[in-house]
């Protein structure tokens, strides 16, 4: 959709139209789920965040103001916002897993999905030592497929500031894989 349509689509949603409304939730709620699980770890978890994050969102869209900031950046920044109220109120540190799988759910002897489902947990806890920032461009990076420049939007940097941390990130998380 064209920034134009969307600009008309948000305006009738801060208007009230429902219909207007519900396009924008459905356009939106699969990418901002995805974000959120990756960030917390815990599908009812990012359920109940990605609907928080629709509600503020509903609550304050008449404070939306474009100003350069697309739409899917300012819902980008509320889901953080919201994780990190979620891991303050946990007093935990967020995490991005790579899959569901484990061990107990393996079956019979497939050497090769267990060395695919280790190589995935020592990279889950890599990613976990890497800092909070470098952790979300390297999911907005590689799990929602974001380019740089819509990562600088939505973390409020400048893009080299975001090529920074995915740099530092990556080479992180290479070191400490290696180191394991």
């Amino acid at each position: 959709m064209s920034t134009d349509n969307e600009s008309k689509l948000i305006q009738l949603a801060i208007a009230g139209d429902a219909a207007a409304i519900s396009i924008l939730y459905e356009r939106y709620v699969d990418t901002i789920y995805r974000y959120v699980v990756y960030r917390v770890n815990d599908p009812h978890v990012a359920e109940d965040i990605t609907a928080e994050v629709f509600l503020r969102a509903l609550e304050r869209l008449d404070q939306y103001n474009e100003r350069g900031v697309p739409f899917a950046a300012w819902l980008y920044r509320i889901s953080h916002a919201r994780v990190i109220d979620h891991w303050r109120a946990t007093n935990r540190h967020p995490t991005v897993p790579l899959d569901a799988l484990n061990e107990q759910e393996l079956e019979g002897d497939d050497s090769e999905l267990m060395a695919d489902v280790l190589q995935h947990r020592a990279l889950r806890e890599a990613l976990q030592a890497i800092t909070s920032e470098q952790q979300e461009v390297l999911v907005l990076k590689f799990t929602q497929g974001l380019s740089n420049e819509e990562i600088s939007l939505i973390v409020n940097k400048t893009v080299g500031a975001v090529k920074a941390l995915q740099h530092r990130g990556l080479e992180a998380l290479a070191r400490l894989l290696k180191e394991r």
